[in-house]
């Protein structure tokens, strides 16, 4: 199957190695992304773990709420990475010199 960037061929649906290192550099100016879904996971967690025993839940509710707040965070990074392919794929923030087919 051929890289879905460069079109070289590949196994598999992976991008071909020179297509990863390329990535692996340009998303490394955006490291921070991990920020907003560990705050957002820090809140579902804090907020289950304060109200719910309030409420008179117990323990195994509290509990779930902790796995509700790790599953956010898992699903906010994973969708986030998926933003980040898409937009090294459509070229966004790439120099023209390493693109494709236009050196």
């Amino acid at each position: 199957m051929a890289c879905p960037r460069c079109q070289v061929e590949t196994q598999g649906e992976r991008w071909c190695a020179d297509c990863e290192r390329a990535y692996d550099g340009w998303s490394r100016r955006y490291a921070s992304d991990i920020i907003w879904p560990v705050l957002i996971a820090m809140v579902i967690v804090t907020g289950v773990a304060i109200s719910l025993p309030l409420l008179g839940l117990g323990t195994a509710l509290v509990g779930a709420g902790v796995f509700v707040g790790f599953g956010t965070l898992v699903g906010v990074q994973r969708a986030n990475t998926r933003r980040r392919r898409r937009q090294f794929l459509r070229g966004a923030g790439v120099p023209r010199a390493y693109l494709p087919g236009k050196t």
